[in-house]
């Protein structure tokens, strides 16, 4: 089986790095360089399987790639925030309105800032979006080149100790920003498969939480297939991260569907997509 990797999604990026993880399935892990890119990748057959946010599967559905959900982690209320400087005149996020924003587009980061925007009664065409791709988006809002920075782990814990940016909004105040672990249906994934990547997903969560300090040392020392973190957080720094998420991993099920439905919904009241789309339950799929 044939496993993405991307550096946002630390089980997976643990699992490639824990010992005997998905052995049954002979597992090749290729790393790539952001979660949205996952679609593409299971769409060419570059991979069998992925782990993102909660956007990117509802986009390549969109695309009509047949999405096939096959598990969720729990939600991750810290792990996504909103910055602004601590000197900006912006104190809420009602005071977003035609500001410039740093985001990964297409990631959870656009489903965090439509449901903060909603909650003030706007949309996402009240702000603009600027794209931030791998540049330091960190910099991009000290040099005010945005007025706003959606952030996430592990860069979100670093900037929780700056003095010279402040909070607006955390994830769990919006979202409830799980990982969805994900494949399209074309690529044929047998039922008693599925139920091994679950499986191994969860064994591996369980102990990842019962020793958060070996799973910080393994991120601090990098992936050495190419998925390691860019921003070179230490052990101390990565075990805060560790310890701050649930990596309790779950089957599939009309709960995590509905979430799944709520947000294609919210995005495409936001414009953000261009027509409607019904997510099919897990009963629908095989």
């Amino acid at each position: 089986m044939k496993i993405g990797v991307h550096p946002n999604n630390l089980h997976l990026r643990l699992a490639r790095l824990w010992p005997g993880a998905f052995v049954d399935l002979q597992p090749i892990f290729v790393s790539y360089a952001e979660g949205r890119d996952t679609a593409a990748l299971l769409e060419s057959g570059d991979i069998d399987l992925g782990g993102t946010g909660s956007t990117p599967p509802i986009e390549a559905d969109m695309r009509g790639l047949g999405v096939e959900y096959i598990a969720a982690s729990a939600p991750r209320p810290a792990n996504g925030a909103i910055f602004v400087r601590s000197d900006s005149p912006i104190g809420s996020v009602a005071e977003l309105k035609d500001r410039r924003i740093s985001l990964v587009d297409g990631s959870f980061h656009t489903y965090l800032l439509a449901r903060s925007l909603e909650g003030e009664g706007m949309s996402l065409p009240d702000v603009e979006r600027v794209e931030s791709g791998a540049r330091d988006s960190l910099a991009d809002l000290l040099e005010r080149r945005v007025d706003a920075w959606v952030a996430m782990s592990p860069r979100l814990e670093k900037a929780l100790e700056r003095d010279d940016v402040r909070l607006i909004v955390r994830c769990g105040a919006a979202i409830p920003n799980r990982s969805l672990f994900w494949t399209l249906e074309r690529n044929g994934l047998s039922a008693a498969e599925i139920r091994a990547v679950v499986s191994e997903l969860s064994r591996i969560g369980n102990e990842i939480a019962a020793d958060p300090r070996t799973a910080a040392r393994l991120l601090a020392s990098g992936d050495r297939g190419g998925s390691g973190d860019r921003g070179g957080t230490d052990i101390d720094a990565w075990e805060k991260v560790v310890r701050s998420r649930d990596f309790t991993v779950f089957p599939i099920d009309d709960e995590i569907i509905a979430e799944q439905q709520e947000e294609a919904d919210t995005l495409l009241r936001h414009g953000h997509f261009a027509k409607p789309i019904v997510l099919k339950r897990p009963e629908m799929t095989k």
